[in-house]
């Protein structure tokens, strides 16, 4: 069993296509349109073959709140800690948040944590 992709709902939704293409490499297939529900969506896949389906509906306009139960982030594995440094430098320089690192956490991962232009929370680890 494997997970076949996990989804977010966005406000922008070329705005988040073209970060995650930009910053991780996602390859993104044919925008989705159902005109009839409003619904809007792409596919964008990772090297690893991992997918993420970023989404976007009228009528759902607004994040809960900052913190809530439910997912509560996405970590993508860079492979080292000079990649991790690397990105991180990368995105902070392009203005996104960096929330916390580079660092070592207390149980052992190299990491840092980014917010991406929506505000939802990405991990770099190794």
């Amino acid at each position: 069993m494997k997970i076949e992709h996990v989804a977010i709902w966005v406000s922008n939704l070329e705005n988040m296509k073209e970060f995650y293409e930009t910053y991780f490499k996602g390859k993104s297939n044919q925008k989705y349109h159902n005109k009839e529900k409003g619904f809007e969506s792409y596919f964008l896949r990772f090297e690893s073959g991992a997918r993420l389906e970023i989404m976007r509906r009228i009528g759902i306009n607004e994040k809960n709140s900052d913190e809530m139960l439910g997912w509560a982030h996405i970590a993508f594995s860079l492979g080292s800690k000079e990649a991790v440094d690397e990105l991180t430098t990368k995105l902070t320089m392009d203005g996104y948040k960096l929330v916390n690192g580079p660092r070592t956490t207390g149980d052992g991962y190299y990491e840092s944590v980014i917010e991406d232009p929506e505000e939802n929370l990405i991990e770099l680890t190794v």
